[in-house]
């Protein structure tokens, strides 16, 4: 017989052939980067033979940068991009996308509330699909984003007719050429819809499985602040004005006046 123990350990043992680039987008998570650097780097030495891992400090005004150069000195697989200012959660993902140079690629947040041990249940499908992407099994956050998540899932099936279990969950698995030929334009809040948006209008497969939603560490979520949301709604219109309306215009314009 297997006992618990035994079980465990063979449920956690895993490995991949696939290269793998890790990025995580980092704003103000001196309390949490540590934590989930050492996860993460501990997880992938011991499971994936070629990875790199990409920290995109997002303007970072607190310890973040010090504690990401203090990993960088003494790993050489960590790489830090820099902005020197805050640019928003898209425009992090789009430089570590472009930073990334093993086949697939891996983005999750980084103040803890996903784990890097349900990456395998991603790998198991990447083979099949194109990309694969994770939704939050039991939502660890307040009702109020649980209502604006709901709230913005339906408005994202009304205009761009994206129908997933959990857009923004940041734990997704892509191939990487797919995101360097189609490097995302937006660059707040709205990347995620973009992503899935492309991958359906381009004729990609995706699957969509099931990962843990951790409590916070620390820190303080932004996604809900009024800004943040502004900015998400401001870029879907324009994104849908120019992804769906503004090409039938163009085409309509050419055959009235030809």
């Amino acid at each position: 017989m297997i006992d618990i123990a035994q079980f465990q350990e063979r449920k956690n043992a895993w490995s991949t052939t696939h290269s793998l680039s890790v990025v995580l987008p980092i704003y103000n998570e001196e309390e949490t980067i540590a934590a989930t650097l050492a996860d993460v780097l501990e997880t992938l030495s011991t499971n994936v033979s070629d990875f790199e891992v990409i920290l995109v400090n997002d303007g970072s005004s607190d310890r973040t940068a010090e504690i990401l150069a203090d990993f960088a000195a003494t790993t050489p697989l960590v790489h830090i991009v820099t902005h020197e200012r805050n640019q928003g959660y898209g425009a992090a993902l789009v430089d570590g996308f472009a930073a990334s140079t093993r086949e697939l690629t891996l983005f999750m947040d980084s103040d803890g509330q996903f784990d890097i041990r349900d990456l395998p249940r991603l790998l198991s499908f990447i083979d099949d699909y194109d990309a694969v992407i994770g939704y939050r099994i039991q939502r660890q956050d307040t009702w109020m984003r649980k209502l604006n998540a709901w709230g913005w899932k339906q408005l994202i099936g009304i205009t761009l007719g994206v129908q997933v279990r959990d857009i923004d969950c940041a734990f997704k698995l892509l191939r990487s050429d797919f995101l360097h030929r189609y490097a995302p334009q937006t660059r707040g809040a709205m990347i995620n819809t973009e992503l899935l948006y492309t991958l359906k209008r381009r004729g990609y497969r995706y699957r969509e499985v099931g990962v843990q939603h951790l409590p916070r560490r620390g820190g303080r979520a932004t996604g809900a602040r009024l800004h943040v949301i502004a900015r998400a709604i401001r870029e879907l219109f324009i994104y849908t004005w120019q992804q769906r309306y503004q090409p039938a215009l163009h085409v309509a314009a050419t055959h009235f006046f030809h």
